[in-house]
């Protein structure tokens, strides 16, 4: 049964599979609310109606806590990085359906030492032009995957938070200590309207 975390919980990744856990698979997943549709058919027309959301998933790869280069992105617009350790599957735009949104796969064996974070972020594509933010998003989630046989091993539902205004959001990260990867749940929201000045927080 997946250990269900609450934020700020941190869970050991060697625990699960016999210690042997060395490839993961991240999900990532929102659902829009419904929002209340103004003006009819004349809306629909000249504009104004419901817009879907375009939450993007990213992950910042880091060393010593920091990105150090814009290569350690990996993002819709650079879904591998040069290591080969961490892909990204795909960019959702819409956000619905049921399940993940977004996958992101993780080799750990393939981290290069100097690394020891990988944060995974999420923002709203246009949020500011569009009006949205994370309040208008329910059934937020992040959960941690055997790579090898998609069993999930940990979620962390983003649930009961205030993240009105919030335009972004760091989820949560991977992360080494004491040579062994862990998962910290993080649930964060920040107003950066974009990925560039929310990847300022780690330079």
């Amino acid at each position: 049964m997946a250990v269900s975390l609450q934020k700020g919980q941190k869970v050991s990744l060697v625990k699960f599979n016999g210690g042997k856990l060395s490839k993961i698979l991240v999900g990532l997943g929102w659902d829009a609310i419904e929002q209340e549709k103004k003006g009819g058919f004349l809306s629909r027309i000249f504009g104004g109606g419901k817009k879907d959301f375009d939450c993007d998933a990213s992950v910042f790869m880091c060393k010593n806590g920091k990105i150090a280069s814009v290569n350690d992105i990996v993002y819709f617009g650079n879904l591998q990085h040069a290591s080969g350790a961490v892909e990204h599957k795909g960019d959702n735009l819409t956000g619905e359906g049921e399940g993940d949104d977004e996958q992101i796969f993780v080799d750990l064996n393939k981290v290069p030492a100097d690394y020891d974070k990988l944060i995974f972020v999420v923002n709203i594509y246009k949020a500011v032009d569009r009006k949205q933010d994370f309040g208008m998003i329910k059934n937020a989630f992040i959960r941690i995957m055997d790579g090898d046989t998609a069993e999930e091993l940990c979620r962390y539902e983003l649930s009961g938070g205030d993240y009105n205004g919030m335009l972004a959001m760091v989820v949560g990260e991977v992360y080494r200590y004491k040579n062994e990867w862990k998962f910290n749940a993080i649930g964060n929201g920040t107003k950066d309207p974009g990925l560039q000045e929310l990847t300022k927080r780690f330079m």
